[in-house]
């Protein structure tokens, strides 16, 4: 039996490829609320980010938001989602070390 296909994604600030379940996916739902989905199964537009408040930044610096997500992204709403995704960082991290600890 063949080995199954990991599906890979880039982070819009790094332009790292990595898997997708390494990322964390920034979504603009279908009535144009842009959020973060942790799951990766919420419908609408998505943009992958590192895990890292560092990609964050360099994400808002540089409008990869706007451009991934074919939407203007106002300055409140990265203040507001640099909270959020500084909340879910921490989270994000342990569940990624407890699956490469798994595939170990």
């Amino acid at each position: 039996m063949r080995p199954r296909k990991i599906p890979l994604r880039k982070c819009v600030a790094c332009q790292e490829m990595m898997p997708k379940k390494e990322l964390i996916r920034i979504v603009r739902t279908p009535d144009e609320q842009i959020l973060i989905d942790l799951t990766g199964k919420k419908s609408g537009r998505g943009a992958y980010l590192c895990g890292k408040v560092s990609c964050f930044k360099l994400a808002k610096k540089s409008k990869a938001l706007d451009r991934a997500l074919k939407q203007p992204v106002s300055p409140e709403i990265y203040d507001q989602l640099e909270q959020e995704f500084i909340r879910v960082e921490d989270d994000f991290n342990a569940a990624k070390d407890a699956v490469n600890d798994d595939d170990s």
